[in-house]
């Protein structure tokens, strides 16, 4: 079952037991106060219903999930050093992080519903990231292209926005920054969203949002294989590793590159992760090109983690061709629940180093 019948599911099931459970309850209280004459009883009662009230009335905060937008997806650089100089990365509900030609790594941030006012740096495209534009539906922003990208963003038709051809219009150049120029293009949702409506783009998603949401919190400490995780280094190569430190009060993952907290640009503050989901494919240079430019073997199936509120648990993945959305389960076969906040997901190279203490 997909993750958004699942939900829609799940929210039909959890009206029909509120009902029965008002019901019960008012029956309850008649019984209570006019039959018995226990006022106190009553009090009590009226209490068990405002917190079934309040339970139900809990609203999912990282994104809104009546709204039926596309996504947008960013691709953001992260050449060493440009780093510094992120902005927007915080507002995105959903991350992914994958090797590029020289073991540097670029991000794609998905965005929904947001207004965020600085975005970037935006980098070009490579074509394996285009697998995941299309699991979430996403229009596509981006600054340029590999070949290979330009091809198969026409051959499959993605709704993109490309900097290369509309610097000025729906992208900026921050020129008060100490780097070369490739890395000083950015682009704000207001821009973005004017970019849409003067192509015609498609509004309305027409797949189900990719992970399972919950208000609740899932509880990994007690599932099959749960070890803890109050630290997570994820080495994609001799250039780039990615770290995670636990913060017990936050209930979130404050996240590290190389060692160096990763720290937004204009906020000043280190980024912070509710969940992580980190598995391995196999990578290679793509035959001929000069750059180094990679290939990933996505297209099958494996196994990773899912990591939350300190622990992290054995997950499956499977993906069953460029558009199909991945599916991330449980050892036992049940789909994930994720929880209510952002997420990176850590695709490493099957030869880094993964160490979860």
């Amino acid at each position: 079952m997909s993750g958004a019948n699942k939900r829609k599911r799940d929210k039909k099931n959890g009206k029909k037991y509120f009902i029965i459970i008002l019901l019960l309850l008012f029956v309850i209280i008649f019984e209570l106060f006019f039959i018995k004459g226990n006022f106190s009883g009553v009090v009590d009662k009226v209490k068990d219903i405002k917190n079934v009230i309040l339970n139900e009335e809990k609203k999912l905060q990282i994104f809104d999930e009546s709204s039926d937008s596309r996504p947008i997806a960013v691709m953001i650089n992260n050449n060493s050093t440009a780093r510094k100089y992120h902005m927007g990365l915080q507002d995105a509900y959903l991350v992914y992080e994958i090797i590029v030609e020289g073991g540097s790594t670029r991000y794609m941030a998905l965005y929904k519903d947001s207004d965020v006012d600085k975005i970037g740096s935006v980098r070009s495209s490579r074509h394996y990231f285009l697998d995941y534009v299309l699991e979430n539906d996403a229009i596509y922003v981006h600054w340029g292209w590999s070949d290979m990208a330009k091809n198969d963003i026409d051959k499959l038709k993605i709704n993109n926005i490309n900097g290369l051809y509309t610097e000025g219009k729906y992208f900026y150049r921050e020129n008060n920054l100490n780097v070369s120029l490739e890395h000083t293009g950015f682009t704000k949702m207001a821009m973005i969203n004017k970019g849409i409506d003067d192509y015609g783009y498609r509004k309305s998603l027409n797949k189900d949002m990719l992970l399972n949401y919950t208000v609740e919190d899932v509880e990994l400490e007690e599932m099959v294989g749960s070890i803890p995780a109050n630290s997570v280094d994820i080495k994609y190569s001799s250039v780039n590793t990615t770290g995670y430190k636990y913060d017990q009060e936050s209930k979130k993952y404050l996240r590290y590159v190389n060692g160096d907290k990763h720290c937004d640009y204009v906020t000043k503050e280190q980024y912070t992760v509710k969940n992580i989901i980190t598995y391995k494919v196999s990578n290679h240079t793509l035959s001929g090109d000069v750059k180094g430019r990679q290939d990933i073997d996505n297209i099958g199936k494996g196994s990773g983690y899912y990591i939350s509120n300190g622990y992290a648990v054995p997950i499956k993945w499977s993906k069953e061709s460029r558009t199909a959305q991945t599916i991330y389960t449980f050892m036992d076969g049940t789909e994930i629940n994720v929880n209510d906040g952002n997420t990176f997901i850590q695709i490493q190279p099957m030869n880094g180093e993964l160490n979860i203490t």
